[in-house]
């Protein structure tokens, strides 16, 4: 599918406001992802084409990993010294992102699936491009 690799994702700050989700990098950039997520039962499947960042927080809310789903513009060094992770998952398969949460691609379109079980902490779906941002919060099925 591409050039571009794997990149483990490390541990990163987390901050959550009433005006969106605040990830600090470990260069101490911060990344802010504007507005209060959806809520969504189980999984979100993204529009084809968008950019889709998965953050995985632990118990306290406070930190958490971040991975890009088949990110293809950023460089490996630039992942590796911001701490944030890159899977990439080729057309019809799945690949897991952390215990618990399994990304899908099916058609350009990044479904992610969520055992809530096996997350202690919430797990957030970013889907953006040039024209629109999207957030989402999975949580358990009802």
């Amino acid at each position: 599918m591409s050039a571009r690799n794997d990149v483990p994702p490390d541990t990163l700050g987390v901050e959550l406001t009433e005006d969106g989700v605040a990830v600090t990098y470990l260069d101490d950039r911060e990344a802010f992802y504007r507005g209060v997520p959806e809520t969504v039962a189980g999984s979100v499947r993204t529009a084809p084409g968008k950019e889709v960042h998965v953050l995985i927080t632990d118990a306290t809310e406070t930190q958490g990993v971040l991975v890009y789903v088949n990110d293809l513009n950023t460089h490996d060094d630039i992942l590796e010294t911001t701490g944030v992770g890159r899977v990439i998952v080729d057309d019809g398969d799945e690949e897991s992102l952390f215990p618990g949460v399994v990304a899908h691609v099916d058609s350009h379109r990044v479904e992610v699936d969520v055992d809530t079980a096996a997350v202690d902490g919430r797990v957030f779906v970013f889907e953006e491009d040039e024209l629109d941002e999207r957030s989402y919060e999975i949580v358990a099925d009802e």
